[in-house]
């Protein structure tokens, strides 16, 4: 049987109670002030469009380094330079460096095969940065109490280290089958083992049905959540770290606004996207592995990485240090650093962008 409440609202700060009241029983509803704002959908939509535009952008500037990148870590034979280091007496190894790969790649394979595996790559990168955009607002919404972005900005770094690990998660899981194909389309070389992407996709269903399709998701989730983390975490730091400088650098403090410049939120993308891909390289490198254990390429190449190779991530960890040494867990890291800075970079600048133009024309 109802009963009919009596109703009492609290306002507490970003805090807001709804007291329902009767003679037996009082019911409290709580919720954040930011949880009511009108427009959650619109910001949604903007959040996810800006991200998808952003990593788009992103991702055909860099393509290049991310082809010579991917070479890099998939090539089991040393890098010439840590070799001679080493004193290793393998036979010759395909790429040695980022200018020979460059020329060695335009010369075999000609201008579209720095761009080799970009269709799947967008594929992936697209609904990645819409996703993780998404839920990183999302998730700082309903830790900040509001929607908009300059509330946003003072969180503490731990919840944005926080939010932008969970967000990366997200977005991994959603797009990961595309970042598959990019992998293994960027690495074949010439001659293609598959001519297309949907090629290799039904021959990845066929021969390891479908958990195929996320050979290496453990290695990449266990690498995303400190990238991530401190992709956002760190891009947020050096955000209010250029604030305070411009507060101390301005004459009048009490006019100085929170506004960055184009240039400013690019250094500050920069210096985000070196730190995180210093740090988890290693498990990027695993990743690749993983990503074309079987995969039939060229002998020119290399020794191939055939199916099962590694029993986990621990045991490819282990086998890339006993074989290759340190140097192996590092393969590509100067291509890598060298497209993860400015790909970091652009990602954040044209996103900030194409979120304010969004705004301006849908308010």
């Amino acid at each position: 049987m109802l009963s009919l409440f009596d109703t009492g609202i609290v306002d507490v700060g970003s805090c807001v109670f709804l007291c329902l009241l009767s003679s037996s029983k009082v019911v409290v509803v709580y919720w954040r002030r930011g949880m009511e704002e009108p427009g959650q959908l619109k910001r949604a939509l903007i959040n996810a469009t800006a991200g998808a535009l952003s990593g788009a952008i992103s991702r055909t500037v860099t393509s290049p380094l991310d082809v010579i990148k991917i070479r890099f870590q998939v090539q089991v034979e040393p890098i010439t330079q840590w070799a001679l280091l080493r004193k290793d007496t393998r036979g010759p190894s395909k790429y040695t460096g980022m200018l020979q790969a460059s020329k060695d790649i335009f010369r075999e394979e000609g201008l579209s095969g720095f761009w080799r595996g970009n269709v799947p790559a967008l594929l992936m990168v697209m609904p990645y940065t819409a996703i993780q955009f998404t839920v990183l607002n999302k998730l700082k919404t309903m830790a900040a109490g509001s929607s908009k972005s300059e509330d946003h900005i003072h969180l503490s770094p731990y919840l944005s280290y926080i939010s932008g690990a969970l967000a990366g998660c997200a977005a991994t899981i959603g797009s990961y089958p595309f970042d598959l194909l990019r992998t293994i389309l960027a690495s074949q070389g010439e001659p293609k083992v598959y001519p297309s992407m949907r090629s290799a996709f039904v021959d990845i269903i066929e021969t390891r049905g479908i958990q195929g399709l996320y050979a290496g998701l453990t290695p990449t989730l266990v690498e995303i959540i400190p990238y991530a983390g401190l992709q956002f975490g760190t891009y947020d730091t050096f955000k209010r770290w250029t604030m305070a400088w411009n507060h101390f650098r301005s004459s009048d403090a009490s006019r100085a606004d929170d506004t960055l410049s184009s240039f400013q939120l690019f250094l500050c993308g920069l210096a985000a996207g070196t730190c995180a891909k210093a740090v988890c390289h290693p498990l990027d490198v695993v990743k690749k592995r993983y990503q074309i254990e079987g995969l039939q390429r060229d002998p020119r190449y290399g020794a191939r990485v055939e199916h099962q190779a590694y029993k986990n991530m621990y045991d490819a960890l282990r086998q890339i240090l006993l074989k290759e040494g340190w140097a192996g867990l590092y393969k590509g890291i100067v291509p890598s650093i060298v497209k993860a800075a400015p790909a970091g970079a652009v990602t954040f600048v044209a996103y900030e962008f194409t979120s304010d133009w969004l705004e301006s024309i849908l308010n």
